[in-house]
């Protein structure tokens, strides 16, 4: 690799971080104040008197997760609903209804904020299917994300308080007052910048060599905004943003991860905010930066090292990578794409070496949480933290408390089943797709074409990516059957809604501690011994739990 392409490489890199740097606080402060003010907006008074909800009546732990549970049961509903009744809506462009197994996979996608996609979009879905349906998902689902982490953070700011917040609150300013804006401003500079954004279908053209082409259009340009912003990933078009009518240039490219990872890195902020301790934001905001370092500087190291006999022969891991954009330009961007829940790609991870593949894999496996997804990495990262204060304080001999609240055993306990949801869904999943006789025998039900560990690989990464709500896949498996069309889509709604239910009941039960006074047996949380100890139980976690599955797959493929 020529030094330069490593220094515009490091360029990139630099100049989004130093954009992150200049709207931490800004940013930060300003979700701080969204979600602690009492004050209402009138547009807000009247859509809570449409819907019959009381802005001034809290929610308990319970009430607070059926709302969210409600919300999106229907939400899953509505999604299915357009896309069955497609071939009837206007703007359909005459495709037809979507089938029932991938209906349900593209609706539960949606709204856990997957945005998994096992098929075409610019050829199966209509544009009222992608206003109404996807788009709307794309506000609507992040915001719950938000809510659910904010909903934490307050359980551990109150005392001694029966309540959490109101979902409904919550709900309609991460959208109304957050996503819209910064979605609109984002749309704008994407319109500049060369995306489309038309409702022209499909437009038929004559080529230079006298044959035609049919182009797809679509409003393109307002989808990847909220997509990026609310870390969504769903593609308009079935290359994502490699394809240049969603992502035309080098710039956009960077562009785009600045909008991926804004809200997520500004969190942290809102979070020592609400708390009333800066310091705490800074701590945890140091975990989610080293873990994303390490994560950008590996798959970027590994990608160009070339390894493997085709890449050799080439001079270069080209393969699967856009040249507009060449492997710094690609690998920064799947390696912010993985570390949240987004799953955009401006590349095929498929075609990345073994181990290149390997680390976007493993970001997902960590449970996305450096910065993470909009809401679910800070939430993720503070149930690490309530594990790491309890596993210092019994190296340490320290009472186990953060922030002034006991971690006793019914917090552990709930920290501790969140842990073990995805790891459980990821590694089962892959095990049936493989043990199942009907399963591994019918071609035609899994389509998992590739022979040996790179097989493994393609199957291991679509429920990782599936089970922590990420999106994004190992482009040689084709996903659009029964068996994964159903598994995934299971793998999806309980990736997300039981950790989300184990959040709510942590925040549930932190709200109702008494403060504990600090005493000199306190594990302090803010200092660099922390951070380092949160960082490496992060990483070990994965390791004991995915380091097997690992050695069948990319490893044994990298290392032969």
């Amino acid at each position: 690799m020529d030094a330069s392409s490593v220094w515009a490489g490091v360029l990139q890199v630099a100049a989004v971080v130093l954009l992150l740097v200049l709207i931490y606080r800004p940013l930060g402060d300003y979700i701080a104040h969204l979600f602690t003010s009492d004050r209402d907006l009138r547009v807000e008074r009247g859509l809570y008197r449409l819907i019959g909800v009381d802005s001034r009546s809290e929610q308990s732990w319970q009430v607070y997760a059926r709302s969210v549970l409600i919300f999106s049961v229907v939400g899953v509903l509505f999604v299915y609903t357009l896309q069955r009744l497609q071939q009837f809506l206007p703007y359909s462009l005459g495709l037809p209804a979507v089938p029932e197994a991938l209906a349900f996979n593209t609706a539960v996608s949606f709204v856990t904020n997957t945005n998994w996609q096992s098929y075409s979009p610019e050829l199966t879905l209509g544009y009222t299917v992608q206003f109404a349906g996807l788009a709307v998902q794309n506000f609507v689902s992040a915001a719950v994300g938000i809510a659910v982490a904010v909903a934490l953070v307050r359980g551990f700011a109150r005392r001694g308080a029966a309540t959490i917040g109101n979902f409904w609150v919550d709900l309609v300013r991460g959208v109304g007052r957050l996503l819209l804006p910064l979605s609109i401003l984002a749309a704008i500079a994407l319109l500049i910048a060369g995306v489309v954004q038309n409702v022209n279908g499909f437009t038929e053209i004559t080529t230079a060599t006298g044959g035609t082409q049919v182009i797809p259009g679509g409003p393109v340009a307002s989808q990847e905004a909220i997509k990026q912003l609310g870390t969504n990933g769903g593609g308009f078009f079935n290359a994502n943003s490699a394809h240049p009518f969603e992502n035309p240039a080098p710039w956009t490219s960077v562009l785009q991860i600045l909008l991926i990872l804004a809200i997520p890195v500004a969190l942290p902020r809102a979070f020592g905010r609400m708390v009333g301790d800066d310091r705490q934001g800074y701590a945890i905001l140091a975990v989610m930066a080293s873990i994303a370092i390490v994560s950008i500087a590996a798959v970027s190291w590994l990608e160009s090292l070339a390894l493997g006999t085709a890449p050799q022969l080439a001079g270069s891991a080209m393969e699967g990578k856009e040249v507009r954009y060449g492997i710094f330009g690609s690998t920064f961007y799947a390696a912010a794409t993985t570390l949240t829940s987004t799953g955009a790609v401006n590349s095929m991870h498929d075609s990345y070496t073994a181990l290149g593949g390997m680390i976007p894999m493993i970001n997902m496996m960590l449970g996305e949480i450096a910065p993470g997804g909009v809401g679910s990495g800070l939430y993720g990262m503070l149930v690490l933290a309530v594990i790491a204060v309890f596993v210092g304080g019994l190296l340490i001999g320290r009472t186990p408390e953060y922030l002034g609240k006991k971690i006793g055993p019914r917090e552990i306990k709930l920290a501790s089943l969140y842990i073990l949801v995805t790891p459980t869904l990821v590694l089962a999943g892959t095990a049936l797709s493989f043990a199942l006789p009907g399963v591994r025998e019918d071609v035609e039900s899994t389509s998992i074409w590739n022979p040996g560990v790179h097989g493994l690989s393609e199957v291991l990464y679509a429920f990782t990516s599936a089970a922590n709500n990420n999106g994004s896949a190992f482009a040689g498996l084709t996903a659009n059957t029964p068996w994964l069309n159903t598994a995934l889509g299971v793998a999806m709604l309980l990736g997300r809604f039981l950790p989300m239910v184990l959040v709510l009941a942590l925040a549930g039960s932190l709200a109702a501690q008494k403060p504990v006074p600090t005493t000199v047996g306190t594990l302090p949380t803010h200092r660099p011994q922390f951070v380092g100890l949160l960082a490496i139980l992060a990483v070990v976690v994965t390791a004991l739990t995915y380091f097997p599955v690992l050695t069948l797959g990319p490893l044994a493929e990298g290392l032969v």
